[in-house]
């Protein structure tokens, strides 16, 4: 998927797409050094996907979704819940990162499907990190 298709409206990309992209990202040097570890790794297995899902959905809509996000650029912690972490793995942390890694223009606020794409990059993520760590 281009950058150009986000602001044509396309819903979200092909899941083959979005999983090239996350690949792409996820090896960049900053990125990779990111694994669901430890506490987070608990809380994935205590609560289920599910719930990770919701908590992903919540922190988004709160943390990233609004035109200019309360302090964009350090609105994402490093640590302290799963969905964090992943956000920084997948580029998910801020508005400058979305425009940048994923081409979602910032300066207005997500829509449905940009929402829903984020969700999914970061559910994505940490099943693949959690699958690749109990190898």
């Amino acid at each position: 998927m281009t950058r150009d298709l986000w602001c044509e409206g396309v819903a979200s990309p092909h899941v083959d797409e979005l999983d090239a992209r996350l690949e792409r990202i996820t090896r960049h040097h900053f990125r990779a050094r990111f694994h669901v570890r430890g506490r987070d790794r608990a809380i994935v297995d205590l609560r289920g996907m599910p719930a990770i899902r919701k908590h992903a959905g919540e922190l988004v809509g709160k943390r990233l979704a609004p035109a200019h996000p309360d302090k964009d650029g350090r609105q994402t912690p490093y640590r302290g819940h799963p969905v964090f972490v992943a956000q920084h793995a997948t580029a998910t942390c801020c508005r400058g990162c979305l425009e940048k890694w994923h081409g979602i223009p910032s300066g207005r606020e997500l829509d449905q499907s940009e929402l829903d794409y984020v969700v999914e990059a970061i559910c994505r993520w940490i099943e693949a990190d959690i699958a690749a760590g109990a190898r």
